[in-house]
Formats: structure tokens, C-alpha cells, sequence
């Protein structure tokens, strides 16, 4: 089984910056694709940056220019840098490693989730 553990979420005030953690443990062999979405009360979860393996990124526009993703390939873990914080961003933010592969010939590739951790932006 794989796990997802997420860290740094909190209160803060709109213009600040938080930093997200996201450690995967387990059986794993490779993570093709980690991730980061969002669900804010009322809505549907929504996708907020997405980063390959090979480090290629992905962002919803609404993050562009604010965010940044990283990820340790080593360590299987994901990075969310949010700066430029609005109260719009509030939300419970959810992990994701998705096509996770536990041994060189696992198939089918699975998903996973973190239980999430909330951000609230507010003054």
C-alpha cells in the first residue's frame, strides 16, 4: 500500500506565502505523475499544478505566476510553493500520485490521495 502524508498548510494573511509537503511511502518503484488540487467549500476539487517525473509542470491558470511546483524523485515527494496568497486560494489542498507503479512490472499503475490539509488566506 502507498501512502500519502501532506504538511504546511495553516491561516495566513492574503499577500503571504505557505509551502505545502507531500511525502509518499510504501511500496513504490516510480511515480509518474505528482500532483496537487483543491477543493474549496461548495465546489468541486479542481487541479492546481501537476509535475512528470522528469520534472515537466503543468498549472491552472488562476495559480500561474504565484505557484510553484517541485518534486525529489528520490525521496517521492511534492512541493507546493504559494505566494502572492488570495483569500480565493482557501481551500483544503489534496495531494495526488497518480500512475504509481510498486515494482518494475506492476500493472495497471495506480492513484493515490492524501487526506489534505486546509489553507485559509484571510485578515
Amino acid at each position: 500500500q502507498v501512502q500519502l502524508v501532506e504538511s504546511g498548510g495553516g491561516l495566513v494573511q492574503p499577500g503571504g506565502s505557505l509551502r505545502l509537503s507531500c511525502a509518499a511511502s510504501g511500496s513504490i518503484f516510480t511515480i509518474a505523475l505528482m500532483g496537487w488540487y483543491r477543493q474549496a467549500p461548495g465546489k468541486q476539487r479542481e487541479l492546481v499544478a501537476t509535475t512528470t517525473s522528469g520534472g515537466r509542470t503543468n498549472y491552472a491558470d488562476s495559480v500561474k505566476g504565484r505557484f510553484t511546483i517541485s518534486r525529489d524523485n528520490a525521496k517521492n515527494t511534492v512541493y507546493l510553493q504559494m505566494n502572492s496568497l488570495k483569500p480565493e486560494d482557501t481551500a483544503v489542498y489534496y495531494c495526488n500520485a497518480d500512475r504509481v507503479y510498486r515494482t518494475p512490472t506492476d500493472w495497471p499503475p495506480r492513484s493515490y490521495w492524501g487526506q489534505g490539509t486546509q489553507v485559509t488566506v484571510s485578515s
